[in-house]
């Protein structure tokens, strides 16, 4: 049977890549933060991967075939006020790059064999010169959390080249499924369409409706996560559908599936803060060629996929 080890195992991916793991015989362990007790025999543990010596003790003992480092912080996703940038900066280079190192030289001293997956981000563009981006597009970060995604691109490589270990980078595009979070686009989207199908609500304010994102499909995205691994030799790629779509693209969309005419319930706000309009799509090339990957669904599956999951019938 063999191991993984999932870095990060609380958020959208971790939990998907835990039910992928465990419907293919693996042995899984979690490491989630050390916020709360678990019980004995739970899958998960609570450790701080900021301690170095906790980080080695736990590679010894489990000595994983796979470790999927799926960390991240991201101050749009944490509860906890921040300082402004200094100290957002030092707690994503904690969790990017430190924490990161102590998995690295982890490896490197206890557990040469196993592989490590390391989930970065398309924000390591930043302001792209290129469209699409791929392996080769210089990288550009215009935030704190792709400014230390980048960094942590370079530990990988460095540990790759310098210690001869299985270190891969997924450079990974917007990915949605049920478990995103309420603040993101998609689940706004899809959560409010269903609320106002059902009378629950009135109408739905966005932003700029003509954003531009290239979005997947979550559980597709985990299988390319343990392709990678899987593959001879470890590398950075692009993992990504190709195509952009609006967001007024998937309101359409999302709106149609219900039966609903979306201009009757969606306003246009664009003093709503947003995230730069700069437009990321990524070229997964590389990736289908050496892995076989490709994405299973396209945009109006991945809704309909995503409605489903709400209870909600679809209307032809």
């Amino acid at each position: 049977m063999k191991k993984a080890l999932i870095i990060g195992c609380n958020g959208q991916d971790g939990r998907l890549l835990y039910e992928s793991l465990i419907a293919k015989d693996y042995q899984v362990t979690g490491v989630e933060r050390p916020t709360s007790h678990r019980a004995a025999g739970d899958w998960r543990l609570s450790l701080d991967i900021g301690d170095a010596q906790a980080v080695f003790d736990l590679l010894k003992r489990v000595l994983p075939d796979e470790i999927y480092y799926l960390a991240a912080y991201h101050h749009s996703a944490e509860n906890m006020p921040l300082q402004g940038d200094l100290d957002l900066f030092n707690r994503s280079f904690q969790v990017h790059v430190q924490s990161l190192v102590h998995v690295l030289e982890g490896m490197r001293l206890f557990a040469r064999e196993s592989r490590l997956f390391y989930a970065a981000s398309s924000h390591i563009f930043g302001n792209a010169i290129t469209e699409p981006q791929d392996e080769q597009t210089p990288f550009n970060p215009r935030c704190i959390y792709g400014i230390t995604k980048t960094a942590g691109i370079h530990l990988c490589r460095f540990y790759r080249n310098h210690h001869r270990l299985f270190v891969s980078v997924g450079i990974l595009y917007n990915h949605e499924s049920s478990y995103r979070k309420p603040g993101f686009v998609s689940r706004k989207i899809i959560s409010s369409a269903v609320n106002i199908k059902n009378g629950r609500q009135d109408k739905l304010v966005l932003g700029n409706l003509s954003a531009e994102v290239d979005w997947g499909y979550a559980p597709d995205y985990i299988e390319a996560f343990q392709k990678v691994l899987h593959a001879v030799v470890p590398d950075d790629f692009v993992v990504a559908t190709g195509k952009k779509h609006s967001i007024r693209d998937f309101v359409e969309m999302t709106f149609g599936c219900l039966g609903l005419d979306w201009k009757r319930y969606v306003e246009e706000d664009r003093t709503i803060i947003t995230k730069s309009g700069t437009t990321l799509v990524g070229n997964p090339q590389k990736l289908s060629l050496i892995t076989g990957w490709k994405p299973s669904v396209d945009l109006l599956h991945m809704i309909q996929l995503l409605l489903k999951d709400e209870g909600v019938l679809i209307v032809n």
